[in-house]
């Protein structure tokens, strides 16, 4: 028997954006809260937006550059727990909606907004994109082999780790604190900061002979044999991790290399280049289903490079998608609909898809039904839709 998810009762206003903003209103939803969108409102048919991090949450479309559209956020803002503003600075508090405005209204409210670049930062005020802000942050500059261009690992680091699961991280610590203090907070992140912060380890390495070497020709970056992926026989890869001594004695044996004077000499970087080439050439000697057999098992640190093509149709492997963190008592909400013990898959039904594929929300879908179980509103006599976009009823004066 396992109890509600951690945070069932917090109602959550995310303003619509992509990505980081939506990711944070994501770890919120998956967690129990009640994550409720707000649109922007546009004439004629709504259409769903492009964003695909949606599930448990419902949305409302709101014409912001309305008094009668502020009116309604306001008066949302007033019993929310948490508001998350994906937008460049000033752009709420020009709509008289900022953190001076709500927190004012709900001392208890966590204001948190999310940015590329620092506030208070020379590219405050420019447009960017998660390889910009990983650009000046300078991580992107240890992302890459040797001899080649930077390269960014898709968007995931910036806009997601150091973006969204930062400023969710940020939340949880207001939460705790509003706790002990009985008021939110403002709550702050950007994605230059948070990336940094990410690669803390990395970039302290720089100073010590472990990451000292140009970009790709270090232990972990691709310079080292015993750490790097090969390609097999049938045109897939295999990623290899063998740093520890033992670990690469599991290696070779597997390899079948082990009468070469490899094991004493594995840190001697004069040999690293044979290593290699005797690694690409005895990786490609078999299928990486062939290599699966021989290392599955072992401590030779030696796993295949897996697609989620295959582990979206593969019951055989680990690609059924699950909450990111385990909590026994009170876990998250299910993404995969076949799970079984809750405090293991999460609990609840799960989504279609699993996790695999994203449901875009169309403004204004679930909100009326969001308005009436979180607030207790009625439409028709709390609230309207007009053109699309909900508005407050006006109350009879007495």
């Amino acid at each position: 028997m396992v109890g509600p998810p951690p945070l069932q009762g917090i109602k959550v206003l995310e303003f619509a954006g992509l990505a980081p903003g939506p990711f944070a209103g994501l770890l919120l939803a998956d967690a129990g809260a009640k994550v409720l969108r707000i649109d922007r409102h546009v004439t004629g048919v709504q259409a769903p937006t492009p964003d695909m991090l949606t599930r448990h949450k419902s949305s409302i479309a709101v014409d912001l550059k309305s008094s009668d559209g502020v009116g309604l956020i306001k008066e949302l803002a007033k019993t929310a727990d948490i508001i998350i503003d994906p937008f460049r600075p000033g752009v709420l508090e020009k709509l008289g909606l900022g953190p001076e405005v709500l927190c004012a209204l709900n001392p208890r409210l966590i204001y948190s907004r999310m940015t590329g670049f620092r506030r208070d930062g020379k590219y405050a005020s420019m447009a960017g994109h998660d390889i910009n802000y990983l650009a000046v942050s300078g991580v992107l500059s240890l992302l890459g082999r040797s001899g080649e261009k930077p390269h960014p690992p898709y968007n995931i680091l910036a806009d997601f780790a150091g973006g969204g699961a930062t400023l969710f991280q940020g939340i949880m610590l207001a939460i705790i604190n509003r706790e002990k203090t009985g008021r939110g907070q403002v709550v702050e992140a950007n994605m230059v900061d948070g990336a940094s912060y990410l690669a803390t380890f990395p970039r302290q390495s720089l100073k010590t002979p472990f990451g000292d070497r140009p970009r790709g020709e270090n232990v972990l970056d691709g310079g080292c044999p015993f750490y790097d992926t090969y390609e097999t026989k049938d045109r897939k890869f295999m990623a290899v991790g063998a740093l520890e001594p033992q670990f690469y004695v599991a290696l070779i044996k597997g390899l079948g290399l082990s009468n070469r004077n490899w094991v004493k000499q594995r840190d001697d970087r004069e040999t690293w280049p044979e290593m290699k080439r005797q690694f690409e050439a005895t990786f490609k000697s078999k299928t990486r289903s062939e290599w699966e057999k021989v290392f599955d098992g072992t401590d030779a640190c030696c796993t295949p490079v897996l697609e989620y093509t295959e582990l979206e149709t593969d019951a055989g492997r680990e690609g059924d998608q699950r909450p990111a963190v385990t909590l026994r008592k009170t876990p998250c909400l299910a993404v995969d609909e076949k799970g079984t013990d809750p405090s293991v898959y999460g609990q609840g039904p799960g989504i279609p898809g699993g996790g695999y594929i994203g449901k875009p929300l169309t403004p204004g879908q679930g909100g009326e039904d969001a308005l009436s179980s979180w607030f207790g509103w009625t439409k028709g006599k709390d609230f309207d839709v007009r053109n699309g976009g909900v508005v407050l009823k006006d109350k009879p004066k007495l």
